[in-house]
């Protein structure tokens, strides 16, 4: 009977919680119409720049051209050479997870094809998911056989290379933003709707309302971060949808996966938001908080510039960042359908992110009541 009771009374303060957020005009126009038009303008108009680019090697030739190519790219400021393959079959051990970019394949008669005069083909594989790097990362390769080309063996084009992109085979920069904006949209919206949640209680003056009701903290803070839990999941739907229905980006992993992923990022997000509610003491106040945090988190997710590029200490900073594992995440189920299993590096920092969050929300908002 108690927990009935329990679940009454929760049922009561989702609802109004849920009224609270859907009620007002424009609380609603914010929710939907600046989605579409974000989509919209990051997927026509947003780039990528390069600066750091790992890759593998595969040298099947062993001879000294082949060694001396790679010493020429491994040279190049841009370019790190961060693993020797075997063969071929490793390839998305290192690919798939992005450690590296590309990979770049001699074939064995590499050699002995320049030895006899004739042109001897390097296939490069890049990972197709962040588009203008990839293409970048190409053409700066080219260059680099270009120069052994005119340096090292003194002829035209004794080298060529073929270029193959995995995961977005026309290297696509749409289909990198527009996916992103899956995880980056509900992000910046559920962070401020939370944000204001507890605020908006304060300033309207009903907050102390809630402590003559019969709940308790924790169930009126359980309240509060369902409702923009659920709004989040639902614009990642709406996303979802303009991504393969108006862009035609195709979908290639797992739905239940994808939706797993991000309400838990929803939820690390709630709680982030949460705990800057429960400490403004006015809407004013957790507006600032929130975008104060908004846009480092943004600009550190690797959506506008890639984490690999960021300086060292940049680069830790991310990993408090549940925006960079939710891109990595989308990113992967959606254009590479990697399995679960290859998906624990960036579901764990999220679910960490939550489980601290949370109760440091409660734990403010307790100290307030």
């Amino acid at each position: 009977m108690k927990l009935i009771q329990w679940l009454k009374w929760l049922k009561v303060l989702l609802v109004k919680e849920t009224l609270a957020i859907l009620s007002d005009k424009r609380t609603r126009f914010i929710l939907i119409v600046p989605l579409f038009v974000q989509c919209i303008l990051f997927g026509y108009a947003a780039t990528f720049n390069l600066r750091h680019v790992p890759f593998a090697i595969i040298d099947n030739s062993g001879g000294k051209y082949a060694v001396e190519l790679v010493s020429q790219m491994s040279a190049s400021h841009i370019f790190e050479k961060y693993k020797v393959l075997p063969n071929a079959n490793q390839m998305a051990e290192v690919v798939g997870p992005r450690k590296a970019l590309a990979v770049v394949n001699i074939q064995s008669n590499f050699d002995s094809l320049i030895q006899q005069g004739a042109p001897a083909e390097v296939q490069i594989i890049v990972d197709g998911t962040n588009s203008t790097t990839a293409s970048m990362a190409a053409a700066d390769l080219s260059e680099i056989i270009q120069n052994f080309n005119e340096r090292s063996l003194g002829k035209k084009n004794p080298v060529t290379f073929d270029v193959r992109a995995w995961f977005n085979p026309n290297l696509e920069t749409r289909w990198n933003i527009v996916t992103a904006l899956i995880g980056t949209l509900s992000f910046i919206q559920v962070m401020i709707l939370s944000s204001l949640s507890v605020a908006r209680e304060k300033e309207n003056g009903t907050f102390d309302q809630l402590l003559v009701t019969p709940y308790r903290p924790v169930e009126i803070l359980i309240a509060k971060a369902i409702p923009p839990i659920l709004i989040g999941v639902f614009q990642t739907f709406l996303v979802l949808l303009i991504a393969i229905l108006w862009f035609n980006i195709p979908f290639r992993g797992s739905f239940a996966l994808l939706y797993f992923g991000v309400a838990i990022f929803t939820a690390a997000t709630v709680g982030i938001g949460l705990t800057i509610s429960s400490i403004a003491h006015t809407m004013q106040q957790a507006m600032f908080y929130a975008f104060v945090l908004l846009v480092p988190m943004v600009i550190l997710s690797g959506l506008v510039t890639p984490v690999d590029n960021m300086p060292w200490i940049l680069q830790m900073s991310t990993y408090v960042d549940p925006l960079r594992f939710a891109l990595n995440f989308v990113h992967r189920v959606y254009l590479e359908d990697a399995p679960l299993s290859l998906l624990w590096s960036d579901l764990i920092p999220m679910t960490v992110t939550a489980a601290i969050t949370l109760p440091l929300a409660g734990y403010f908002f307790r100290k307030t009541l």
